[in-house]
């Protein structure tokens, strides 16, 4: 098979699924594809407009807008389904913030979620102001927690620990104690991160949707 772009982004892709990003290489790369590393410079100029292109691949994973759905609909399954395609490629959210400048790809996507706002009657300002709000989340992941180290396996120093850290900061105890665990969490040890992304997302999509309807401005009366 020919040697392009797409298959040199999509080879990329998945040697990051299986290796991690930090071990990716234009190196191992090539070797992968079977090619000189030269080759490869022939569809992408350096390591930075590789990665670029592999958040393109991505962004192409996340399913096209639903075009008989209310704007809150819409948006939610847009969102809902970056982030699906975030969880298939763990590293995929590290490299999104890497990154110093947005692609086409990325553009489209940005602007695809501002013609669902304005589509469903929202004004420019209050637009302006929910694109803020989303933030990352647009992109199906969010970074809103401190992470907090694994306590000690052997359970005489893990009692110790939990003691004295419940003593210091009672009420982060009582929160982290009452919820089930979720280890994998990226908010935090004892959260259900789709749930608490799904959550997060419902809360700002009813409060955009309340200003709409108050007809909301950022401009003082």
């Amino acid at each position: 098979m020919p040697l392009n772009r797409d298959r040199v982004l999509r080879a990329a892709v998945a040697l990051a699924d299986d290796v991690g990003i930090e071990s990716l290489s234009m190196r191992n790369l090539a070797q992968e594809l079977g090619v000189v590393p030269m080759a490869l410079y022939k569809h992408v100029a350096n390591k930075e407009e590789l990665l670029d292109g592999m958040v393109e691949v991505i962004v192409g994973e996340i399913a096209a807008p639903v075009s008989d759905s209310d704007w809150k609909s819409a948006i939610r399954q847009r969102v809902l389904s970056a982030r699906e395609a975030l969880l298939r490629h763990r590293w995929a959210s590290q490299v999104i913030e890497s990154r110093s400048h947005a692609t086409p790809v990325v553009l489209a996507y940005m602007d695809s979620l501002i013609g669902m706002f304005r589509a469903g009657g929202f004004s420019l300002d209050l637009t302006h102001h929910v694109m803020h709000a989303l933030g990352s989340r647009m992109w199906g992941f969010t970074q809103e927690v401190f992470p907090t180290p694994p306590p000690p396996e052997d359970p005489d120093p893990r009692a110790a620990m939990l003691t004295q850290f419940a003593e210091k900061y009672p009420h982060i105890t009582e929160l982290a104690t009452a919820t089930a665990h979720d280890a994998e969490s990226s908010v935090g040890g004892g959260c259900d991160d789709q749930f608490e992304f799904e959550f997060a997302l419902d809360v700002l999509l009813d409060g955009f949707e309340r200003l709409h309807q108050q007809h909301w401005t950022s401009q003082p009366d």
